[in-house]
C-alpha cells in the first residue's frame, strides 16, 4: 500500500486536495488545506502542485501549449471508456465541465481506483501532448495518461489540460498559501509573485527562505493594471489637477525582454508571444538590455491600423513574408521596469520616462503619445484629440507614481469611449459549464440583412443576473426548433441589448462581421424582434471605426 508521504507526491493525493478544497466555501479553510498539502511535498513536485492548483499547467512565459480541444477530449474518451456521443453529450449536459464528465464515464466503465501516477510523470505526460504536432500523436498521449489514472485523478488531468480548474481557488488564495505553509509574510510573498509571476517558482524559492528583490528576465511579470473612470472630473477628483496622459491604444499589450542577446515578448496574461512578431525582435536586438512594458501595434505609412488587421497577425508562430508586409507592427513603449541590472520599479514615473526616451530605441519602436494635463477641462480637451485620432480613449498617470505589477490602484487610470450598443435578437443558445452548468448562458445572436434574413453577428454570456438568465432558460427551451445537443437553434423572439468595444470583419458570422467584446447591457422585453439594428447600421460602424487614423505615437529617438 502506497504510504500518505508517498501519495502526496502524486495526482491521486493532488486530487483529494482539490475535492478538499471544492467541498469548501470557507477561504480560511482553503488556504489551510492547500498549506498543509505544500509542506508535505518534495521541491520538484511544489513546483508542479503549486501552478496546479493555479490552474496552470506551464510555468507563465512557456510557449508550449496543449492545443487539446473539445472535439480531441470526445475522440479520446471514446477510445478510453468505450462509449459514444450520445453518453458523452448526455454526461457534458449534466455535469457542464470536462473533468467531472470524463470522471463519470470512466467510473460508468468501471476503472480501477488505484491510480497513484506521479506529479512528474503527469508534467511528462504534458510535455509529451505539448510537443507533439500531428492530432493523432497528441490523442495517442493524452489517452495514454488517461488509461493509467483513476476516475478522481483523471478528472483533474481533464481539468488542466482544458484550463478549466474550477475548485474556488482564486490565485491569490494559492499566493497566501504560500507564505501561510511556509511561515513568511504576505507581503514578501506577494512582491515575489509579482516579479516572477510564477507560483510554482515562488513556493519552491520561499520554502527555501528566499526573496526576489528585482525584475529577472525571462520571467514574465505582472503588468500594472488601471482602473476605470467615468469621466474626466471623476479623474481629477482622484488623481489631482495635475496628470499625465497617454492615448490609449488598441493594440495588445506586451512586455519586451532583451539580454544577453536574447529578446522575448510576453502577452498580458504573461505567454511567449516572440515568434508573432520577427520584426520587432529584430530591432530590439540593437537596445540596450532592459524591460519595457509597451503595445504591440498594427502600424503603417505613419499610422496605427485598425485592431481587426493587428489580428491577422495573432496566433501566427511563423508569420509569412506576405502578411509581414500587409500589416507590418511596431512596438509602442509607455514604461522602462529594468535597465540593465537595476530595476526601476520604484523609481517615479517622471524620471523612468526620462530613462525610456534617453534609451533612444529607434527603428521599430515609438513611445506613447504623452502630454500633461490641468484640470478637467484640459483633460476633456486631450480626451477629444485622441478621438479624433481614432483612439479608444486616455490613460491618465499620476507623474510621480511607482511602477507596481499586477495592482490596481488610482495611480493609473483608463478613461474610455462610451460603448457602442446593438439591439439584437437571439437565435441560437448553448449550455453554459462551471457554475452555469444547467442553463442556457451562452447566446448567438443576430441583426437584419438585406432581404429580411437574420444575420449573426456574435454570441455573448455575461451581463445577465442569475434570475434572468434562469427566466430565458425557460423561454429558450420553449422556442426551441432544434436541439442540437450542446447548441440549439431558437426562434428569433428575445431581444437583446448587446454592448461592445468594436466591429470587426469576420468570416464566422453570416454577417461578415464579429462585435469585440459583446457583453448583454440589458434585455428588451419592450421590443419586438422586427425593431432590431440592421447590417446598414453594423457596416457603418465598422466603417467608421476603420477610416483613417491619425499618427498617434511619438518617434522613439
Amino acid at each position: 500500500m502506497m504510504r500518505a508521504v508517498e501519495r502526496v507526491q502524486t495526482l491521486a493525493g493532488f486530487a483529494v486536495t482539490a475535492d478538499a478544497i471544492a467541498a469548501t466555501t470557507s477561504k480560511r479553510a482553503k488556504v489551510r488545506l492547500l498549506a498543509e498539502h505544500m509542506v508535505a511535498l518534495d521541491p520538484a513536485r511544489l513546483l508542479l502542485a503549486t501552478r496546479y492548483f493555479a490552474g496552470r499547467v506551464f510555468a507563465p512565459g512557456d510557449a508550449r501549449t496543449l492545443n487539446v480541444g473539445g472535439a480531441a477530449l470526445f475522440r479520446v474518451l471514446r477510445e478510453v471508456a468505450g462509449v459514444d456521443d450520445a453518453v458523452l453529450v448526455a454526461a457534458y449536459r449534466e455535469h457542464g465541465d470536462a473533468g467531472d464528465t470524463t470522471a463519470d464515464v470512466l467510473a460508468a466503465r468501471g476503472a480501477e481506483e488505484a491510480g497513484g501516477v506521479d506529479l512528474l510523470d503527469v508534467d511528462a505526460a504534458f510535455a509529451d501532448i505539448a510537443t507533439l504536432n500531428a492530432s493523432k500523436g497528441r490523442d495517442a498521449a493524452f489517452a495514454n495518461l488517461l488509461r493509467r489514472c483513476s476516475p478522481g485523478e483523471a478528472r483533474y488531468a481533464v481539468k488542466l489540460i482544458t484550463g478549466e480548474m474550477r475548485i474556488g481557488l482564486r490565485e491569490g488564495l494559492v499566493e497566501e498559501a504560500i507564505g501561510v505553509a511556509f511561515d513568511r509574510p504576505a507581503a514578501d510573498v506577494a512582491r515575489s509573485v509579482m516579479l516572477l509571476g510564477d507560483l510554482g517558482e515562488v513556493a519552491c524559492l520561499v520554502a527555501r527562505g528566499e526573496s526576489v528583490e528585482r525584475p529577472r528576465f525571462f520571467f514574465p511579470m505582472r503588468f500594472m493594471l488601471a482602473s476605470p473612470v467615468a469621466d474626466s472630473a471623476a479623474a481629477v477628483r482622484r488623481m489631482g489637477e495635475e496628470v499625465w496622459v497617454e492615448d490609449k491604444y488598441d493594440g495588445i499589450r506586451c512586455q519586451l525582454h532583451h539580454a544577453g542577446g536574447r529578446v522575448a515578448l510576453y502577452s498580458r496574461d504573461l505567454k511567449d508571444v516572440t515568434e508573432q512578431f520577427p520584426e520587432i525582435v529584430g530591432a530590439a536586438s540593437h537596445v540596450p538590455e532592459v524591460i519595457l512594458d509597451g503595445e504591440v501595434l498594427a502600424f503603417a505609412a505613419g499610422r496605427v491600423l485598425p485592431f481587426a488587421d493587428l489580428q491577422k497577425r495573432l496566433g501566427r508562430r511563423a508569420p509569412s513574408a506576405a502578411i509581414l508586409q500587409e500589416i507590418p507592427v511596431i512596438y509602442v513603449a509607455w514604461d522602462v521596469l529594468l535597465h540593465g541590472e537595476e530595476s526601476t520599479l520604484d523609481t517615479p514615473l517622471r524620471e523612468r520616462r526620462r530613462r525610456l526616451e534617453d534609451l533612444a530605441l529607434g527603428d521599430g519602436f515609438a513611445l506613447a503619445h504623452l502630454q500633461p494635463a490641468v484640470g478637467a477641462g484640459q483633460v476633456d480637451e486631450r480626451f477629444a484629440a485622441a478621438r479624433v485620432r481614432r483612439n479608444e480613449g486616455l490613460m491618465l498617470k499620476d507623474p510621480d507614481s511607482a511602477y507596481t505589477p499586477g495592482r490596481r490602484g488610482l495611480a493609473w487610470l483608463k478613461l474610455k469611449r462610451p460603448l457602442d450598443t446593438l439591439d439584437v435578437v437571439v437565435v441560437g443558445a448553448e449550455w453554459g459549464h462551471g457554475k452555469r452548468r444547467g442553463v442556457l448562458s451562452d447566446v448567438t445572436f443576430a441583426v437584419r440583412g438585406p432581404d429580411d434574413d437574420l444575420l449573426t453577428v456574435g454570441k455573448a454570456y455575461t451581463g445577465l443576473t442569475d434570475a434572468e438568465i434562469a427566466e430565458m432558460t425557460a423561454l429558450l427551451q420553449d422556442i426551441t426548433v432544434a436541439d442540437g445537443g450542446h447548441y440549439r437553434t431558437v426562434r428569433p423572439q428575445i431581444v437583446l441589448e448587446v454592448a461592445f468595444d468594436a466591429v470587426q470583419r469576420s468570416t464566422r458570422h453570416g454577417s461578415g462581421y464579429a462585435l469585440r467584446f459583446p457583453r448583454i447591457a440589458r434585455w428588451r422585453h419592450d421590443k419586438p424582434f422586427e425593431e432590431i439594428d440592421t447590417m446598414e447600421r453594423v457596416a457603418a460602424i465598422a466603417e467608421a471605426q476603420g477610416s483613417g487614423r491619425e499618427q498617434l505615437v511619438d518617434p522613439a529617438g
